[in-house]
């Protein structure tokens, strides 16, 4: 499996380097009659789609050995805060068999509470 810095490294080059390579071999071939464009730009494009295989199945194992869900960090009007772990589906069958769990983070504060309403005593007449 393919993960971190060199996953980052691979994901660039499939998405911007070939296609920017090809591009201008293929160009420059044409204005300058540079050798065999259509088999350098067809070498380029399968080794780009190649490489864009090899990329899905890694993510598609990372994404399947990881369980993913929410922490939720609530802070009130004092500053104090309070988190809340909740996982995407079952815990026991979610985590079975899992090498990692991700959380997404969402951070939102709870407004004062509201104030006290003041009591009106009655007038005697």
């Amino acid at each position: 499996m393919i993960t971190g810095k060199l996953y980052n490294v691979l994901k660039f080059l499939a998405l911007v380097v070939l296609p920017a390579v090809g591009t201008l071999y293929f160009t420059l071939a044409a204005i300058w009659g540079l050798p065999a464009a259509e088999q350098v730009v067809g070498t380029i494009v399968a080794l780009d789609t190649f490489l864009g295989v090899i990329l899905q199945i890694s993510s598609t194992n990372y994404n399947s050995s990881t369980a993913q869900g929410t922490l939720n960090v609530i802070e009130n009007a004092e500053g104090n805060k309070m988190f809340d772990l909740n996982l995407d589906g079952d815990p026991e069958y979610e985590l079975e068999g899992k090498d990692r769990v991700v959380f997404k983070v969402n951070k939102t504060t709870q407004a004062e509470p509201p104030a006290k309403p003041r009591r009106r005593r009655a007038r005697a007449s």
